[in-house]
């Protein structure tokens, strides 16, 4: 799948949770591999924070990134919004805020959704890439009990469940199977607040903007009447008797689980801080900003020290193209040719495989005692892959060879050793051009990079 964008611009406007200023928020298209990006248009020097984990500073009643360069620079509430770019399929999107957090709106993320329908997606060069998840993940927040877990799955899915020590809100349950379905099922569900919960907060100079048009506030622990009336007049609502436990919202609840449907809204747009969709189905516990974000920032982790997930290889699976077929396509003969299938083909990459025998002739001289596969050779097998995918795109393959033009930025991992399956991921890092093709290609043993180069090869008619 092709990265995404919006098609052009919208603007949305409204009062902030915890400040209460008048706030306007602006999405814009962004370039491929830029991300989610907030810019501080009320700054001098307008300073960016990209919307990636490693740069959340704050879980407290949301989630606040900051900018390393400029600390001062922070957006706070940002998971509505977030959760909304993510649950669309928006790869790349710059949104420029005027204030030090996002308008809270209803509460939920329903005037996203319907402003990035209306507005409309265009795809991109580049293609989507994936946060694959291959074994079980799972972070606990000791102190409440909290805890995330994650499968493997082919699509991304969501269950989550929520338990408060309170009679009108005590365990719920919600799941989302499909980001088809967010619209409908998860995007008008509100954040919420308990009445017992509004005096700390407000004693923490939050919530300025908080009412009833933009939280679901629920009364559950009986307090003083006078108490009780001062709170009324705090949120600007008619009084109520301190019997009478409930929501104390005029609008119903959308769902019997609103809550629960919220929290799941929350934590989409906590993982979205990855910084690349995730393929897997998440279980979550009493999830919160703090254990949510704690997951993205453990993925976040892994990506920088290897920011390429290895090919999915299944042996069982028919291969695309076997040694037979490659030898029609490749001029390269024993003891040169070194790719032994190719187990996926698209438009801009290919994936292929090369099993690494002890009886390779370059055993016996590299090196007796301890054989290593060459470098070299692994660059050349790679090449050869990348070859394929440069001569699968051309009529009559086996009339033309590839040869180098140039190889840069080559790094060597680990050692390849008999006994070891080399999986080779190449994608063009450029459109063909004059019988041109750039490439970037990645070895992978098992979930590890062997090593690495960039390539340029020059397609050649055969005399």
């Amino acid at each position: 799948m092709k990265q995404q964008t919006l098609k052009g611009e919208f603007t949305l406007s409204g009062k902030g949770l915890h400040t209460g200023l008048q706030i306007e928020a602006t999405f814009k298209p962004a370039d491929v591999n830029t991300g989610y990006v907030f810019k501080r248009v009320d700054i001098d020097g307008q300073p960016t924070i990209e919307a990636l984990a490693e740069n959340v500073v704050d879980t407290n009643r949301g989630t606040v990134i900051a900018s390393r360069t400029t600390p001062d620079a922070r957006v706070s509430t940002i998971e509505h919004a977030m959760s909304a770019l993510y649950a669309m399929g928006i790869d790349n999107c710059l949104i420029e805020v005027n204030a030090p957090e996002m308008p809270i709106l209803d509460g939920s993320a329903i005037q996203y959704i319907n402003k990035i329908e209306e507005t409309g997606l265009v795809g991109q060069s580049a293609e989507k890439e994936y946060y694959v998840v291959k074994q079980r993940i799972k972070v606990v927040d000791p102190n409440n009990g909290s805890s995330l877990i994650v499968l493997p799955d082919d699509e991304f899915a969501v269950d989550v469940m929520i338990d408060f020590k309170s009679p009108i809100l005590s365990n719920q349950f919600a799941s989302l199977d499909n980001l088809k379905k967010y619209k409908t099922d998860i995007a008008s569900c509100r954040t919420f607040v308990f009445v017992r919960e509004v005096v700390p907060l407000v004693q923490m100079n939050l919530i300025k903007g908080g009412d009833l048009d933009n939280a679901i506030v629920i009364y559950d622990t009986p307090m003083q009447q006078e108490e009780l009336d001062k709170l009324a007049d705090l949120m600007k609502v008619p009084h109520k008797s301190v019997g009478d436990l409930g929501y104390l919202n005029d609008k119903p609840l959308s769902f019997s689980n609103e809550p629960a449907r919220h929290k799941l809204l929350d934590l989409i747009g906590d993982l979205a801080l990855i910084g690349r969709p995730l393929k897997g189905r998440i279980i979550a516990t009493r999830p919160g900003h703090t254990i949510n974000t704690k997951l993205s920032k453990q993925i976040r982790k892994e990506l920088r020290y290897q920011n390429v997930q290895a090919p999915e290889y299944d042996p069982n699976a028919t291969p695309v193209c076997d040694v037979n077929q490659i030898k029609k396509m490749l001029p390269h003969r024993y003891p040169m040719l070194l790719v032994d299938k190719i187990l996926e083909i698209g438009e801009n990459h290919v994936v292929g495989l090369k099993n690494v025998s002890g009886n390779e002739p370059f055993f016996a001289g590299h090196f007796p005692g301890e054989p290593i596969m060459p470098g070299v050779l692994q660059i050349e097998a790679m090449a050869q892959v990348g070859g394929i995918l440069v001569l699968s795109q051309v009529e009559e393959p086996e009339r033309y060879s590839t040869y180098f033009l140039k190889i840069d930025n080559v790094k060597f991992r680990q050692k390849v050793v008999p006994g070891d399956t080399l999986v080779f991921h190449l994608s063009l890092m450029t459109p063909i051009r004059r019988g041109c093709a750039v490439m970037k290609g990645y070895a992978f043993v098992g979930e590890k990079i062997v090593s690495e180069a960039e390539f340029m090869a020059q397609i050649t008619k055969n005399k």
